[in-house]
């Protein structure tokens, strides 16, 4: 099965990648796309689906770093959910389902702790988290290059799934989010949460891992205020991008986690 799966990567940041996805122990049975110089995440992703043949592509952050035995999980993964759901679109490594429920594992630097409840199941989810998608190509699902930037391209993928009757799942795969403190929701996100709004004015709210998505918006400038308020708690709790992930695994009890 692994020939059958491709790891697609937008990267900006040559030692970003270098230091986290490229010490992927995975690399060496897993080929890697790695797409440059993309204006948006939609088209980079949309690159890499047109550049790629492979039934399974895992579309992820460069400041991901995948432990020891993770491409033997996600098969196992795949099975689980292909037993529960022969047509299903996605699985996702941190998603939300319809209550705000948030399914992990994962390690997440900007927030210096584990985050999601275990998916001891496939979790049906209405929304992921961008740093890992899984995405079944037979569902003919493709990003949206009208969703500018990088944000929210989560929600609106598995928006577009449930539109279609497909469905996505959050599954139990561990791996380290290397990621950077955060100081606020920039105009980057604000612009991809407009986007949203008129897209799926029908369908909402929406709930994304981040924010609340709704027809007055008032969820954003909460969080923003939130965030102002509550910046220097935050900035204590993120941890230094620079500490080895493939320690931080281990810390994590995930130095192998092959099945």
């Amino acid at each position: 099965m692994s020939d059958s799966i491709r790891l697609i990567c937008a990267s900006n940041n040559a030692a970003i990648l270098r230091d986290n996805l490229m010490r992927s122990p995975c690399l060496a049975d897993l080929p890697l796309s790695v797409i440059e110089d993309a204006p948006s995440a939609a088209v980079a992703y949309n690159r890499g689906l047109d550049q790629s043949r492979e039934d399974i592509l895992v579309f992820l952050h460069h400041d991901v770093f995948l432990p020891m035995g993770w491409e033997r999980l996600l098969q196992k993964r795949i099975r689980e959910v292909s037993a529960l759901d022969p047509a299903w679109a996605m699985i996702g490594a941190y998603g939300v389902d319809d209550t705000g429920r948030g399914y992990g594992p994962v390690w997440s630097s900007s927030l210096g702790q584990i985050v999601g409840y275990v998916a001891i199941e496939p979790r049906a989810v209405q929304s992921f988290d961008e740093l890992l998608i899984v995405m079944r190509r037979a569902s003919g699902l493709r990003f949206d290059e009208g969703l500018a930037g990088w944000h929210l391209y989560g929600t609106d993928i598995v928006t577009q799934a449930r539109a279609a009757g497909l469905h996505s799942y959050a599954c139990a795969l561990p791996l380290v989010h290397n990621d950077g403190y955060k100081d606020q929701l920039d105009d980057g996100f604000g612009a991809a949460y407009a986007y949203l709004q008129r897209k799926w004015a029908a369908r909402l709210p929406l709930r994304s891992p981040i924010i609340k998505i709704s027809r007055t918006g008032h969820q954003l400038w909460r969080a923003r205020w939130h965030n102002r308020r509550a910046r220097s708690i935050r900035q204590d709790m993120a941890v230094d991008t620079a500490l080895d992930p493939v320690a931080i695994a281990a810390a994590c009890g995930w130095a192998d986690v092959a099945p």
